[in-house]
């Protein structure tokens, strides 16, 4: 029977999973990769890596635990003869104590768990896999993942708030997120040898951001203290003059877990737009507001590409990930429309076919775009961490 790692990352409605087998010596071997759209009833559906349809269907059972069990099942009596040994988990936030996986023991799991305060939405989206598989299998290796390690790198000023140092010391800073898609793309530009350019990479999806790579390491990001700072993002506001907020708390009367749930879940896109948080809705909306949605989008990658340029010193490379970045030919080509100052030049057939390099011969900016794969990253770790043990 075939060991093998699984590698989980939970979001909000879904639950993203990838299956790896380590039976051979260096990386683990991707076998399959699939999500689970969480609900009543429940939807797994999974491919083998090359594409081919290995099981869609729905889940009776709804509950988080129903829905692991389920996937844990199928690994190990249908997908192939294969014995999960371990479990990674990207983890959103690691605060100022954790940077490297660790192995999830229920004192780490409970430390984790009292940095949800600094991302109040996502962290317990994190721990709550953690917890139902430490019941279900207590003996099965857990290994956290987190998502800002990546930007352990950023030093002052770029880390840095204008607030007393005292709000320091007590870890009121910039941390940067997504950053195991990050770590995805800076391990795909090595292996090409690309490295060392200056590097912006756009992760755009429902959650958005940009971070500034030198060296394949981390040097500025746009998301800071939360996940709300920087981009417009599918309901997220990004960045936002904190009077707006004082003004919502002491005019409008707003108590905290209302702000929390406008700035979190009914801004963004679908704020602008009053329609959708989904950029291929917008696209295809005759409405004047998707417009303005979309343009609002625009404007503000386009403005904080430039900002983080100017941190670079200069741009050799624009990286597009993620869902919107991938898959949005629209939204690329806006987006490089307003940094041809920059020497950036798109090619419109490479860009509708979504081709790896959308740039012309003339652009002094190769134009990438490249899938991330935040489940590999968490495998490599796991395999690593379950190594050392």
């Amino acid at each position: 029977m075939n060991e093998a790692i699984l590698a989980l990352n939970a979001g909000s409605s879904s639950l993203k999973f990838g299956v790896y087998d380590i039976g051979c010596p260096g990386e683990p071997r991707p076998a399959a990769r699939g999500s689970v759209e969480m609900g009543l009833p429940a939807h797994i559906k999974a491919e083998a890596e090359k594409g081919k349809p290995l099981v869609d269907r729905a889940l009776p059972n709804g509950s988080l635990e129903d829905v692991i069990e389920a996937v844990l099942t199928w690994i190990e009596t249908e997908s192939g003869e294969r014995r999960v040994t371990a479990c990674g988990h990207r983890i959103v936030h690691g605060g100022t104590l954790f940077f490297d996986p660790i192995v999830l023991t229920p004192e780490q799991i409970d430390a984790i768990d009292a940095l949800s305060p600094l991302s109040p939405l996502h962290q317990p989206r994190s721990i709550n896999p953690i917890r139902a598989i430490a019941r279900m299998r207590p003996r099965l290796r857990q290994i956290g993942c987190f998502d800002t390690a990546f930007h352990r790198t950023i030093r002052p000023p770029a880390s840095r708030f204008a607030l007393p140092r005292a709000y320091e010391r007590k870890g009121i800073r910039r941390y940067g997120f997504h950053g195991l898609s990050y770590e995805s793309i800076a391990s795909r530009l090595q292996a090409e040898g690309k490295s060392d350019r200056r590097t912006i990479v756009a992760h755009l999806g429902n959650g958005a951001s940009l971070c500034a790579m030198r060296n394949g390491a981390s040097v500025d990001t746009t998301m800071g203290f939360s996940t709300l700072d920087g981009l417009v993002m599918g309901t997220r506001c990004g960045a936002l003059d904190p009077g707006v907020l004082l003004y919502l708390l002491q005019h409008e009367g707003m108590a905290p877990h209302e702000l929390q749930h406008l700035l979190y879940e009914k801004s963004g896109l679908l704020g602008i737009s009053e329609m959708s948080a989904d950029m291929r809705e917008l696209e295809a909306s005759a409405d004047p507001k998707a417009r303005e949605a979309f343009e609002l989008f625009v404007f503000r990658a386009t403005r904080e590409i430039a900002a983080l340029a100017n941190t670079l010193g200069g741009l050799d490379c624009l990286v597009f990930t993620a869902g919107i970045g991938e898959h949005s030919g629209a939204v690329r080509k806006a987006i490089c429309g307003r940094l041809d100052w920059l020497g950036v030049a798109i090619d419109d057939d490479a860009n509708l076919r979504h081709a790896p390099t959308i740039s012309t011969p003339a652009s002094t900016v190769e134009i990438r775009v490249v899938p991330t794969d935040e489940e590999s990253v968490i495998a490599r770790h796991v395999l690593k961490a379950t190594s050392e043990i």
